[in-house]
């Protein structure tokens, strides 16, 4: 099942969430073959991230949320708020999804 993770970043953390994203990304490549999609939230600015929107396979609620409580982000105490929720997908994507490698 889908798991949308909607995660906002506390205020002042810019630089934490530059510290860790590599450690972030490396953690994410681990369930890259079940990533539907995932990316930054951002400022109006189309700049400034604010936050993470993944939407990653999971075989349960369970699994989902032991996936997050070992994110570094999550680890790293970067988010306000935190919110897991069952999705499905009943719209095929055409905007806003790079081109397949």
């Amino acid at each position: 099942m889908i798991f949308v993770f909607h995660l906002l970043d506390k205020p002042g953390t810019a630089e934490l969430r530059t510290t860790v994203r590599p450690e972030h990304k490396a953690y994410l490549a681990g369930v890259a073959d079940r990533i539907a999609f995932a990316g930054p939230l951002l400022a109006d600015d189309g700049k400034t991230m604010v936050g993470s929107l993944l939407a990653i396979d999971f075989d349960s609620r369970a699994d989902a949320e032991a996936w997050q409580a070992g994110e570094p982000f999550t680890r790293a105490g970067l988010y306000a708020s935190s919110s897991v929720l069952a999705f499905t997908n009943l719209w095929p994507q055409k905007a806003g999804f790079p081109p397949a490698a």
